[in-house]
């Protein structure tokens, strides 16, 4: 019961004790006609509630950051009595909001509700409950859709970026050429062809087979990509509006414009992710790009391992690493001695600060120091 049913309820007693009193027919009037008022509008309420239904959809359940993504909402009841408009309460991003369902019987009505995707990550949306009232408004019943809310996703968009480059013949043909004079470690043999090396003849097999044949070698692997995000809570971004979240955005979407453009050419890219939410993408087809976006988009980041430690843990990798790109909102002495480290083991280095204010005097320094170890510094500002 509401507010105004409480009151209506407190003047019908009033009204009954007034009539019992007085013996005035007029209260006893007022008596009953707030009692059949009552009466009425508990019996709509409740019929109303036992034959509601409502279902809710969305029209994606992952979506770019910046593209449409919509709520549908249907609602209704089978009640013949007349009631108040159903209301619905719906959740998104931790927000309440609300819609109005016509209180026509017999039908099914529909909302569309748009959805707010300027960030990434992963939000609830879904309708919370459906109010029902009477056309008095003395009674209130709630109905809850079955399943609770949804989860949207709002994956990070790539954007256009300069390849990174390999260091000067790293590129994989020098590879190719070193594992060809490897005598010790030939995978198979061949007939000899025309135009074959005559170092690659192996003698005692020919003089077995009294033919000539050559030694194969495995062709390697291409250099891998290796990507390292700072996945720590961003710094920066608290004077402006929506900071932390643009940053997290940047930082995202950074990592997976540069994976895009690299998997483009068949290149492999790893990923390792030390954040709240450990895990690792490793890939060389651009159809797995879907799969990068989702694990960001999950990654609450926050939490996770020190960067600068993350940079010294990676540095195992290098051997088989050709280039190294480095995504930070952050920039200090410790960063910058392990990427230094990072460039003087051989793969080349580029490092993309997410940042407000790019030309801040406690970044020179740093990116001097970078630059004279021939680290690459981009700057990425947050839109």
């Amino acid at each position: 019961m509401t507010r105004r049913g409480m009151a209506a309820l407190a003047a019908l007693i009033t009204s009954g004790i007034s009539a019992l009193s007085l013996g005035n027919a007029l209260y006893w009037y007022i008596a009953l006609l707030l009692l059949c008022s009552l009466v009425y509008g508990f019996i709509s309420c409740l019929w109303a509630r036992k034959t509601a239904f409502c279902h809710q959809t969305l029209s994606s359940a992952a979506v770019q950051r910046g593209d449409k993504a919509h709520l549908f909402l249907r609602a209704g009841h089978r009640c013949p009595l007349p009631v108040s408009p159903l209301e619905g309460e719906y959740l998104y991003n931790g927000a309440l909001g609300g819609c109005f369902f016509p209180a026509a019987p017999f039908r099914t009505h529909e909302r569309r509700i748009a959805l707010n995707v300027r960030h990434v990550g992963q939000y609830d949306a879904g309708l919370s409950r459906v109010l029902i009232r009477d056309v008095f408004g003395f009674f209130q019943m709630s109905l809850r859709p079955e399943g609770g809310a949804s989860v949207l996703t709002v994956l990070p968009r790539p954007f256009d970026i300069d390849k990174p480059r390999f260091t000067l013949g790293d590129d994989g043909s020098a590879a190719l050429a070193r594992t060809q004079e490897d005598y010790n470690a030939p995978e198979d043999v061949r007939s000899y062809q025309p135009g074959d090396a005559m170092k690659r003849i192996h003698w005692k097999l020919s003089s077995r087979r009294r033919e000539l044949v050559v030694r194969r070698f495995e062709t390697p692997a291409p250099p891998d990509t290796l990507i390292l995000l700072d996945c720590d809570t961003p710094l920066g971004g608290e004077n402006v509006n929506e900071g932390k979240e643009s940053l997290r955005d940047a930082l995202c979407e950074t990592a997976v414009a540069v994976a895009h453009l690299q998997m483009e050419d068949g290149s492999p890219v790893r990923l390792p992710i030390y954040g709240a939410r450990a895990n690792e993408f490793s890939s060389d087809h651009a159809a797995s790009l879907s799969l990068l976006q989702e694990m960001l988009a999950c990654q609450p980041f926050g939490g996770g391992e020190d960067f600068s430690r993350v940079l010294n843990l990676e540095l195992r990798r290098m051997r088989r690493t050709g280039a190294t790109v480095i995504i930070t909102t952050r920039l200090n002495a410790q960063i910058v001695e392990a990427v230094s480290h990072i460039r003087r083991m051989g793969p080349s280095a580029r490092l993309y600060l997410v940042t407000y204010t790019p030309d801040a005097a406690e970044y020179q320094p740093f990116v001097a120091r970078l630059q004279h170890h021939l680290v690459e510094v981009c700057y990425v500002t947050p839109a």
